[in-house]
């Protein structure tokens, strides 16, 4: 599984239902309306890498309303519970 995050500048009048469409659509997992210089983040998740291109360019590009996406793509994650348990190690 491919995890990416796409961070999206929208027009502001657009920014909560672009949201909505976005959570609508299948590979998208979450959506998050955010502060800075992006106005929403959906995690994407994809079988393969191969299907991101279809799925940022075809599907959430082209929503009306959004004027600039930018795509990160997960290497690895790290939860918390992940990190207490390395630094737990030997601790007994």
């Amino acid at each position: 599984m491919v995890t990416t995050f796409v961070l999206i500048s929208a027009r502001p009048e657009r920014i909560a239902a672009l949201a909505e469409e976005l959570a609508d659509l299948d590979d998208v997992w979450e959506v998050y309306s955010v502060t800075g210089d992006f106005d929403l983040v959906a995690v994407v998740r994809v079988r393969q890498h191969e299907d991101l291109a279809d799925v940022v360019t075809k599907h959430i590009a082209t929503l009306e309303g959004i004027v600039h996406t930018q795509t990160l793509v997960a290497f690895r994650a790290y939860s918390r519970r992940d990190l207490d348990a390395m630094w737990d190690i030997g601790a007994e």
